[in-house]
């Protein structure tokens, strides 16, 4: 009986995180706001859809909720400063008709703040 309460607890467990696992999609006005997770729980990537492509502002994350990206989409189309994080290095790529316009690298990347 032990044994099976056990089971049924971790059965429950893995239920409840296989479900939170699952993306988020919110109204916010005429824009959608998605949430998307890694495995483990942590958020991979937030922004926003119009229309059903991608719109505005995304931020992506690795499994340890670090950032790693964040950009501007417009319509579906990459826009603007794009931000990428590698370790120490941080590479802006410029995107102008959804196509890289420019790559500028800087190593030991201190965190940014983008409005």
């Amino acid at each position: 009986m032990k044994l099976f309460t056990i089971l049924l607890a971790l059965t429950f467990t893995l239920g409840m995180n296989a479900q939170e696992n699952k993306p988020t999609f919110e109204k916010e006005g005429d824009l959608t706001k998605a949430t998307y997770f890694h495995d483990n729980g942590e958020i991979a990537q937030t922004g926003y859809f119009l229309e059903g492509k991608l719109h505005g502002q995304w931020t992506m994350f690795d499994e340890a909720g670090k950032k790693i990206a964040k950009g501007k989409y417009e319509m579906g189309k990459r826009s603007g400063k794009w931000l990428f994080w590698e370790g120490e290095l941080l590479k802006e790529v410029d995107f102008a008709d959804n196509r890289i316009a420019s790559v500028v690298e800087s190593k030991n990347a201190k965190p940014v703040v983008i409005n």
